[in-house]
C-alpha cells in the first residue's frame, strides 16, 4: 500500500491527485489533525511526529509513504531517508521509502531534474522571481530558496510566512476570514518585491491549495501557481515505474485515518473532495 501522511487535512489535496493518477493502487491516508498545525512547532517535535506517522502507516502495510506536508518534509525528510529507514531495513529487510512533495515542486520551479539536473522544461523565466507562501517552520528551514538557487542561481526566491493560515483552514474558518488573512500575506509579499509581480507562486503548504482560489483573488492576475498535487502525482507515477520492488497493491483500496479533527473543517474538505469522507481514529 501507499501511505500519504500530513499534519492534517491539507494532504488530501495531494492524495486526491495521487488517486486520480493511479486509481488502481491501494492508498492509506493519515492526517495528524490532533497535533496540527506543524508550522509553529519546534523541529525536533516535527521530526518525532513525522516518524510516529510513518510508523502508523507502516503498521498498515505501507512500503512507500508520501510525506504530504511541506513542514514535515523540509524538517524531517533527510533524517528519515538517511537514518530512520535504513535502520528499519536492517531489522526486517523490507524495502521501504518515503518521498517528499518538496522535490517535485522544486523540479517544477526550476525545470531541472532533482538528481541529474538535466533540463525537463523551461521552468520559470530566466532571472525571474518565485514567490513561496509557507508556514513559519518551512520558511525558517530555507529549503525552497536553497534548493532552487542551488540549481538555478538566476532565480530569486522570496518567501512569505503565513503563521495562522493552516490552523485556520484546519479549524474550518469562514471564507471571509480566510480571504482577509490571505490578503494580508499577499500584501506583505508584494511589499517585499516593491510591488513587482513574481513570475510564479508556490503554495508551500498542502493546506493552501484548499483555498487556492482565494490566493488567485488577491494576487496580481495571471501569475501561474505551481500545483504541488499535480507535480507530486506525476513524480510518483514515474518513481513507481522505476521501482517495481515496492509492493503497493493494485486493488483500489482506500482508507482514511485521523488522530482527531475539528468537524467544522469537514465542509471545506468535502467541497474540495467532491463527496463525504469517513475517517477512522488512528
Amino acid at each position: 500500500m501507499i501511505g500519504v501522511f500530513d499534519s492534517g487535512f491539507g494532504g488530501l489535496t495531494i492524495h486526491r491527485a495521487l488517486i486520480d493518477a493511479m486509481p488502481e493502487h491501494d492508498f492509506v491516508y493519515l492526517g495528524d489533525n490532533k497535533n496540527s498545525p506543524y508550522g509553529t512547532r519546534e523541529p525536533l517535535d516535527v521530526l518525532n511526529l513525522t516518524c510516529a506517522g510513518m510508523e502508523r502507516l507502516i503498521a498498515e502495510g505501507c512500503t512507500l509513504v508520501v510525506v504530504a506536508c511541506n513542514t514535515a518534509a523540509a524538517v524531517a525528510m533527510r533524517w528519515i531517508q538517511q537514518q530512520w529507514l535504513p535502520a528499519l531495513y536492517l531489522k526486517d529487510g523490507v524495502p521501504r521509502n518515503a518521498l517528499s512533495i518538496v522535490v517535485p515542486t522544486i523540479e517544477a520551479a526550476t525545470g531541472l531534474d532533482w538528481y541529474e539536473k538535466r533540463r525537463l522544461h523551461d521552468g520559470v523565466t530566466t532571472g525571474g522571481v518565485v514567490a513561496v507562501f509557507a508556514t513559519e517552520r518551512t520558511v525558517a528551514t530555507k529549503t525552497y530558496p536553497f534548493e532552487i538557487r542551488k540549481r538555478r542561481p538566476d532565480i530569486q526566491v522570496v518567501q512569505q510566512a503565513c503563521p495562522a493560515l493552516a490552523g485556520a483552514i484546519e479549524a474550518g474558518a469562514s471564507q471571509d476570514k480566510l480571504r482577509a488573512m490571505i490578503g494580508e500575506y499577499a500584501a506583505a509579499l508584494m511589499q517585499q518585491l516593491n510591488g513587482r509581480a513574481p513570475e510564479s507562486v508556490v503554495l508551500g503548504c498542502t493546506h493552501y491549495p484548499l483555498v487556492a482560489d482565494l490566493f488567485a483573488e488577491v494576487l496580481p492576475a495571471g501569475i501561474p501557481i505551481i500545483s504541488q498535487p499535480d507535480t507530486t502525482a506525476a513524480a510518483l507515477v514515474t518513481y513507481l515505474e522505476r521501482h517495481p520492488e515496492y509492493q503497493v497493491g493494485r486493488n483500489g483500496q482506500r482508507k482514511f485515518l485521523s488522530t482527531g479533527y475539528v468537524p467544522d473543517a469537514l465542509h471545506l474538505i468535502e467541497k474540495f473532495w467532491g463527496e463525504p469522507l469517513s475517517f477512522e481514529k488512528a
